[in-house]
């Protein structure tokens, strides 16, 4: 089958042939139709993330259909869509798991990451932490729900209900989010770079009240903020523009270093944290929440051998919406354009 595979992180990723993967006994075998580019992809290609194996094929936001499964999987039927998350598998034993925090297990393993993920023709994973998923989404419209959407719902609900709700940092995750909180009666604010005027018109255009650069004075002080952006300089930036008893919520694995700071920013009861991966719990209430409300998602399709250049649109901030590779589409010829999907859900 054909795969994007990462030997080394100052190798990049390299369209290679591979074997199919064979199912363990909890495992299905997907033939992928679809996988998000996320920006945990990136800091894993970049380093950012210390690696966990060798010769590893990224992808956590998988959409594929059972084509085999291992002799204790059952959940799923033969040709079913199934959705793999970020989360592969945790220890179950642990007080963490016990507690229904499995996603701080210490022994959890990662899609793309621990294990080989999206970014190829077939993906094996473990049933118990797939999701069937929303028939109201195709392929490439569900595929961002599978990180893009579960991490933003569970920042989401971290953050303050009081008062509007800031957004730094408008990809993936922040156009699911914003329409969440905009369709729950939230005022949500979007925060860009500085001079992005594209992406200010795109937050505008799916609901978002206000939209300006990062170090821009919101209209209201704000209630609670997420941060999607991994820039830790961001973090005294939104304690600045939040009201007394707000929440920061830092949704990505990775930040760059927060600076220092004064401790006027954070006194007032404001309350800063970070999300850590999720839970089972949250797949199955945010799916169920993404089939009653239609979600303008805005997929941005690659050919896999085009997962490069995926990632560096994504890295330099040119695509609104979200990257999403698309493992059995031919290949483009050498400098056309890829476009978003016409149809929406």
């Amino acid at each position: 089958m054909d795969a994007m595979v990462m030997r080394a992180a100052e190798d990049g990723l390299r369209l290679e042939q591979v074997a199919v993967p064979r199912p363990g006994e909890h495992d299905v075998l997907l033939q992928v139709s679809a996988c998000g580019v996320c920006r945990t992809d990136l800091h894993i290609l970049d380093g950012d993330l210390a690696p966990h194996r060798h010769a590893l094929v990224p992808g956590h936001e998988i959409v594929g259909r059972v084509v085999d499964a291992g002799r204790r999987a059952r959940r799923f039927e033969p040709g079913q869509r199934v959705g793999v998350p970020w989360l592969g598998s945790t220890c179950g034993r642990c007080g963490y798991c016990l507690s229904g925090r499995e996603n701080l297990c210490g022994r959890a393993r990662f899609t793309g990451y621990d294990r080989d993920g999206g970014y190829a023709q077939y993906a094996a994973a473990d049933e118990r932490y797939c999701f069937a998923l929303p028939e109201r989404y195709d392929d490439l419209h569900a595929a961002p729900l599978l990180c893009a959407g579960l991490i933003g719902y569970r920042a989401l609900a971290m953050s303050a209900p009081a008062g509007p709700l800031g957004l730094y940092g408008f990809g993936a995750a922040a156009h699911l989010v914003a329409q969440l909180a905009a369709q729950g009666g939230r005022t949500v604010f979007a925060f860009t770079r500085p001079g992005d005027v594209r992406s200010q018109q795109f937050a505008r255009s799916l609901g978002v009240s206000w939209a300006g650069a990062s170090g821009d004075k919101p209209p209201e002080l704000l209630g609670a903020a997420i941060l999607f952006a991994p820039v830790g300089a961001l973090v005294p930036q939104a304690l600045a523009a939040s009201a007394k008893g707000a929440s920061i919520v830092c949704a990505g694995i990775h930040m760059s270093d927060i600076p220092a700071m004064s401790y006027a920013l954070l006194w007032g009861e404001r309350c800063l944290r970070s999300v850590a991966n999720l839970t089972r719990q949250d797949g199955e209430r945010f799916f169920r929440l993404a089939a009653d409300h239609a979600l303008r998602i805005v997929p941005v399709a690659f050919p896999l051998g085009a997962a490069t250049e995926a990632l560096g649109r994504l890295r330099s901030g040119s695509i609104d919406g979200a990257a999403v590779l698309a493992p059995w589409a031919p290949p483009v010829a050498a400098g056309a354009a890829s476009s978003p999907s016409a149809r929406m859900p």
